[in-house]
């Protein structure tokens, strides 16, 4: 769950997505406001990030992209939240091999 308390700790694209998410449609929440993300899907979200800031192959890259495919394959389409954190990951991914691809 996104506790509010914790808001403060996570980046600025998860904060972002999670406010756009309530604001789209306040019923993703529980009664106490909290957004629940799985484990997976915020894992995988920050090992993006963290392949990103050190710099990873981009075959490093590919196989993340994978797992990221396969997780929005098995989770449930109406878990919105947390497939909305798997398509900015995605996204996030493609982007920076893209750039990587065109150095080349």
């Amino acid at each position: 769950m996104t506790f509010p308390v914790f808001i403060q700790l996570l980046d600025d694209d998860i904060v972002s997505l999670t406010a756009l998410t309530l604001i789209v449609d306040p019923e993703y929440s529980d009664h106490s406001g909290n957004i629940h993300i799985i484990q997976l899907t915020l894992l995988l979200y920050l090992m993006t990030q963290c392949q990103l800031k050190l710099r990873h192959s981009v075959t490093s890259l590919a196989q993340t992209l994978s797992y990221i495919r396969v997780a929005q394959r098995r989770i449930h389409v109406a878990a919105t939240p947390d497939q909305l954190t798997l398509k900015l990951s995605a996204h996030i991914v493609l982007r920076r091999v893209n750039k990587l691809c065109n150095l080349k």
